[in-house]
């Protein structure tokens, strides 16, 4: 007798590598001449950043650059003093193995910083970073949709999964003076500076990806007013680019992801000689996937009616498309009271750090929990600039739509706005607008057939001549194991039974046909 399988091909995402990769910071510097002395230690900060990386014969290479900034206050000058430095990193990881389009994913941080004044020429600095490094590759799997002959039952469920990824990567140069308003005083140095890109506008048009967005600064600066204040300033740069992106249509849903690679900011003078003009230097990289969806039946059990059947199932993992939302949600925080109040504010932002994702044990919502690290620019009572930190831990629980109950789950977090509030008691508080971008998965692994082995030497043995049985079900019983059970098919079951579909809708007596 004929006995015939369909097989299908399924693409599916291979952990490569997972881990994290530490490097040390150092740094001894002597200030150059035109530099004052040292007096007091306000603020250093260690910015990483991944500038590029690449991945050949089972190794991925890549540069970590680490900004340095290290602010401090000269004897009898309360204006702030910023010495900047960058050091350059270049790693390599071994990947456990090697796979087709392998992608990696590289999240730098700083873990931790400790700085002081030798003397009042030298400074000395001593922290480390870490890189969490995630490559993920592609597999092929071989699975059984369906087959035919031998009185065999196949039990089939559909599977949405990417058939289809491209990628692509374009790195632009932004590169503008911006001049300050008469209003704000002029700069004397850099001492702070943000550079973030939101998410851009994307379109297609002829087969090339449109890609239209802008780069937010936010910077503080020192200057003379008031005995040495600090003043904010913010602008944004607006980008246009076009993407190549080979194979691509209007089948494909595409992201892009912009990641600000280096944004350097130096004060420049006008025709007075004052620094009233800011140079813009920044490298912008935009990350671009596009992924085609295809929809498929796939065997998940089998049995024949007959012949004894053996059956051989694996696990697969389908890559999944993920659904993209975005959520937002307040947090307040008690910064300062008392005495410990600023006497000035000059501005205050938010970090977000350490954050995880998790469902919560229903997996109807999402629980979201980090750390936010407000930061201010002041002075203190005492006259003095201050820029000190506020740790404070949050958790966020996030309702996710029915459809998508039992998925696995990721959420970025970005700081939209920041106000703060000093009331009649004395009591500074913070409020920060936060936006998290959640990306649910639905549950991509299934247990899928990929052998059939039927024995056609032998019939199987009833125990007894009759045509149909009788079997007491029980409410949400799957109509597939009761027709297995009793080697009949499961339309059969569901026609005898004017049943309205695979599972019953409650418990009771069933006439069970018989089918050779």
């Amino acid at each position: 007798m004929d006995f015939k399988i369909n097989r299908e091909t399924v693409p599916a995402a291979e952990n490569v590598y997972d881990g994290v990769q530490e490097q040390s910071v150092e740094l001894d510097y002597i200030l150059p001449d035109y530099y004052p002395d040292i007096f007091r230690l306000v603020r250093c900060e260690v910015v990483p950043v991944i500038s590029g990386y690449s991945i050949t014969d089972n190794r991925l290479s890549y540069e970590l650059r680490c900004d340095i900034r290290i602010l401090y206050c000269s004897e009898g000058g309360s204006s702030l003093q910023c010495v900047t430095q960058r050091q350059n990193f270049s790693k390599t990881v071994e990947l456990n193995k090697g796979g087709e389009n392998l992608t990696a994913r590289l999240t730098p941080k700083t873990d931790h910083i400790n700085f002081r004044a030798v003397n009042k020429r030298r400074l000395d600095l001593r922290g480390a970073v870490s890189v969490k490094i995630s490559v993920n590759g592609e597999t092929a799997q071989e699975v059984i949709s369906d087959a035919f002959g031998m009185n065999i039952q196949v039990k089939k469920t559909p599977v949405r999964f990417a058939s289809k990824k491209i990628s692509a990567e374009k790195t632009l140069q932004l590169n503008e003076e911006i001049e300050i308003s008469p209003a704000q005083p002029p700069v004397m140095s850099i001492i702070n500076i943000r550079c973030v890109s939101p998410e851009c506008e994307k379109k297609m048009i002829s087969g090339k990806l449109l890609a239209k967005g802008a780069v937010e600064i936010k910077l503080l600066y020192s200057c003379e007013k008031d005995g040495g204040a600090v003043e904010p300033l913010s602008f944004s740069l607006p980008y246009s680019q076009i993407i190549d992106i080979d194979g691509i249509d209007d089948t494909f849903e595409c992201t892009v992801i912009p990641e600000v690679v280096s944004c350097d900011i130096t004060p420049s003078a006008d025709k007075n000689a004052e620094n009233r003009i800011i140079k813009c230097e920044i490298e912008l990289r935009l990350i671009c996937s596009a992924v085609k969806t295809a929809s498929v039946m796939l065997g998940t059990d089998a049995f024949s009616t007959v012949y004894p059947c053996s059956v051989l199932v694996s696990e697969i993992k389908a890559e999944q498309i993920p659904v993209i939302y975005d959520e937002s949600f307040r947090h307040s925080a008690k910064i300062s009271e008392g005495d410990n109040v600023p006497q000035t504010i000059y501005s205050m932002w938010c970090t977000p750090k350490n954050i995880n994702t998790r469902l919560s044990d229903d997996g109807k919502s999402v629980i979201i929990s980090g750390m936010l690290t407000y930061s201010m620019a002041a002075r203190d009572n005492a006259g003095m600039i201050t820029m000190p930190d506020k740790d404070e831990a949050f958790e966020e629980t996030i309702n996710l739509p029915d459809n998508l109950s039992g998925c696995t789950v990721s959420a970025e977090i970005s700081i939209r706005d920041v106000s703060y509030n000093i009331s009649s008691e004395g009591i500074l508080s913070a409020k920060s607008e936060i936006s998290a971008k959640i990306s649910a998965y639905s549950c991509s692994s299934i247990n899928a057939l990929t052998e059939i082995s039927v024995d056609d030497s032998v019939k199987k043995q009833r125990d007894g001549d009759y045509a149909i049985k009788l079997y007491f079900g029980i409410e949400n019983e799957e109509v597939w194991d009761i027709a297995k059970r009793y080697s009949t098919s499961v339309n059969a079951v569901i026609e005898e039974n004017d049943l309205a579909g695979d599972r019953l809708e409650s418990g009771g007596m069933l006439l069970i046909p018989i089918v050779t």
